[in-house]
């Protein structure tokens, strides 16, 4: 029998047995439980899932070339009042394996630290953020007490109220302890912390699971005992985290416990017979999800991503590896999914999920969460922060984040190369109430790389009576030209400078992404657009600005985005197209961004752009491409290319993002209830392909 078949087969026999098992009359915690231990035994069973396709393209797109450069959605330091109260108390699991232990010089090569794993990670497919490395804390040792101290200043700044530390305890052995001695010591230090006993085995494999293991767990009454007096030391810290005044600690699967009903008697018992006195005692939901009253515990942990079945995406990407065996998922699926689940009605304590990608560990076999972002995970927070716990007394308004620092398995708000402090900044962010929204003036996003040009556009913005907040991109070496026809118009606006490359397009997405940032709504996107090869490009930029910036009617459009929130993006009349009409040079680096953004492949013969690449648009339709994180290095250097380049890709997805967000596109003519014009078989400003 042929692997394809003997695949197909499998994947069917795999798909029925779920379906019976999903109708199965079961609680939810014999569901996770029988999962488990069906895994357990026989993970060969277990369909590969979709494979991605093989990329036949020579392009050297970021993911061939670099990842230590600041992308679309980087965020710096910064420094802001936290809220007062704080709405919630969230805490961070945090990894301690970044220093050397003999264990790990003897199981993966003398000097191992989880950074070895990070540095080694290699992208799989086009898009796939791999490496990514630390910035500010660098690739810090957990030996020096200083980076913990700062790692402690750190997440406090940004909101952080305390760290979980994974604990490792093997029948009287710990490993990897010394950093939360040296936190212990530290009096320094006064960021809130807790311990979560990560009770599985240590496997080759890196899932705790029964196979090819280094090192396992001896579960027994007296190690009950041995456990709980080894972990008093922290549970008696004041600056240990407390829930009703009692230390909070967390055991990570119970249900490897033989009985975890005694072990939580015998814990209690102890603290109550040793001068603790009671405890609060959690598990982590990471395999299995029991009423914690059933098992002896006092509340839950959710943990994702784990428990969640996002849609696999594998089958879209492009590889860059023809060999990838691994498995991608669609992170934002995760998110709404968790933010759907009911509160249960025993304890529980919800957690969010910064992103997943565990390729540095399981190489060119790794799992991805795709498409999570800043801005999402910052929803997510918020809404589990501000609706899902709304109605949780103040004890119980605690939230995890999985994680600080598990940067071998991509969950991480330590700032990072490519997004610096984004996550940190989200975080902070998201535990503010929600804005209230109020009508804001639209932006006029120019770029001026022809500053002879301005005058005429900031001239047409006048005449429409219409005023703007105005803001304009141009390269360095253009800029004292730019300032001086601003005085001389007697325009006030904010200079963006930004390297002359990726022309009007990455200079108006970088600065797309702050306005979101800040608050902004809408935004006049346009450029002085000269075409230089051709006779009639001072024709076609005029046209733009008259169907763009109409006399006495701009305002209506302006104040269509007010009245309408599904208006996405306004076109200039005339100059909307058929991809396929120019699809040859481009379709390959649309379909590319198609796919890095997560929305449905593109019909050339029914989507369409805007062609010259002016037009007006809500930022929150075109968040997805913006939450891409595209950076500079995938647009090419200027060689005065009239097509094909990634920007004019870029001008292509422009519709397909704002559709994809729910929006609408209108021309300049339907939105005034006009009829469109005629354009005949031809677009007058570039030949069709």
């Amino acid at each position: 029998m042929s692997l394809p078949l003997q695949e197909k087969l499998r994947t069917a026999a795999f798909s029925c047995l779920r379906l019976v098992f999903r109708l199965l009359p079961i609680s939810e915690a014999t569901r996770d439980r029988w999962r488990q231990r069906f895994l357990g035994r026989f993970p060969g069973l277990v369909p590969q899932g979709p494979r991605g396709q093989v990329a036949t393209h020579t392009v050297a797109r970021r993911a061939r070339m670099r990842s230590d450069q600041p992308a679309i959605g980087h965020v710096g330091y910064r420094s802001e009042a936290l809220p007062s109260p704080m709405p919630a108390t969230l805490v961070a699991f945090y990894l301690p394996q970044f220093h050397t232990v003999p264990e790990n010089d003897a199981w993966w090569g003398e000097g191992f630290t989880e950074w070895r794993n990070v540095a080694r990670a290699l992208p799989q497919f086009e898009g796939h953020a791999q490496p990514r490395l630390p910035a500010d804390l660098g690739w810090y040792d957990l030996r020096n007490p200083q980076v913990m101290r700062d790692q402690a200043r750190l997440a406090g700044e940004y909101g952080i109220g305390a760290f979980c530390f994974y604990f490792y305890w093997f029948g009287g052995k710990t490993l990897l302890e010394d950093p939360l001695q040296q936190w212990l010591a530290d009096d320094s230090i006064q960021l809130p912390f807790c311990v979560c006993w990560a009770n599985e085995n240590w496997s080759r494999r890196w899932d705790g699971r029964a196979r090819d293991i280094l090192i396992g767990q001896q579960h027994s009454a007296e190690d009950d005992l041995a456990f709980i007096a080894h972990v008093a030391r922290y549970l008696r810290d004041p600056r240990y985290l407390r829930v009703d005044g009692k230390p909070l600690l967390l055991v990570y699967r119970p249900g490897l416990l033989p009985d975890a009903v005694t072990t939580a008697q015998r814990w209690r018992g102890w603290c109550r017979d040793n001068g603790i006195g009671e405890i609060t005692l959690a598990y982590v939901q990471s395999f299995e999800r029991p009423d914690p009253r059933q098992i002896g515990f006092d509340a839950a942990v959710e943990f994702p991503p784990n428990l969640a079945s996002p849609t696999n995406i594998t089958g879209q990407q492009r590889l860059l590896n023809p060999d990838f065996s691994g498995q991608v998922l669609d992170w934002r699926e995760l998110a709404a999914d968790y933010l759907r689940r009911p509160m249960p009605d025993y304890r529980l304590f919800p957690a969010i999920n910064c992103g997943w990608d565990n390729e540095p560990r399981r190489p060119g076999r790794g799992r991805t969460y795709l498409h999570a972002s800043p801005r999402g995970y910052r929803d997510w927070l918020h809404a589990t922060v501000h609706t899902r716990l709304v109605r949780a007394p103040a004890n119980d308004r605690l939230v995890f984040i999985n994680a600080w620092n598990e940067w071998a398995e991509g969950a991480v708000l330590e700032p990072d190369a490519r997004l610096g402090h984004a996550w940190l900044q989200a975080t902070r962010d998201a535990l503010r109430p929600a804005a209230i929204k109020v009508d804001r003036l639209p932006c006029l996003i120019v770029h001026a790389w022809y500053p002879e040009l301005l005058g005429e556009i900031l001239q047409t913005m006048r005449d429409s009576g219409q005023d703007f907040r105005v803001l304009v991109t141009t390269a360095p070496e253009k800029a004292s030209a730019v300032r001086a026809e601003l005085q001389r118009q007697g325009v006030d606006a904010e200079i963006v400078e930004d390297e002359n490359r990726g022309r009007d397009i990455l200079p108006f997405l970088r600065l797309a992404d702050r306005l979101l940032d800040e608050g902004e709504q809408v935004v006049l996107k346009l450029h002085t657009k000269q075409s230089l090869h051709r006779s009639d490009g001072a024709s076609w930029r005029r046209e733009l600005l008259q169907q763009l910036l109409p006399v006495a009617r701009t305002p209506a459009i302006a104040s269509a985005f007010v009245t309408d929130e599904t208006l996405g993006i306004v076109a200039p009349e005339g100059h909307v197209q058929r991809l396929d009409y120019y699809w040859g040079a481009n379709q390959d680096n649309v379909r590319y961004l198609a796919t890095r953004i997560g929305i449905a492949r593109p019909d050339p013969t029914s989507d369409h752009f805007i062609a010259g690449s002016m037009f007006w648009a809500r930022l929150e339709s075109l968040r997805d491409l913006l939450d891409s994180h595209l950076d500079a290095s995938e647009f090419e250097p200027e060689q005065g290319q009239i097509d094909g380049t990634f920007a004019h890709a870029v001008e292509r997805i422009f519709m397909l993002a704002t559709r994809h967000a729910g929006c609408r596109t209108l021309s300049t003519a339907s939105l005034e209830g006009r009829p469109e014009g005629e354009t005949g078989k031809t677009y007058p400003y570039a030949r069709r392909s």
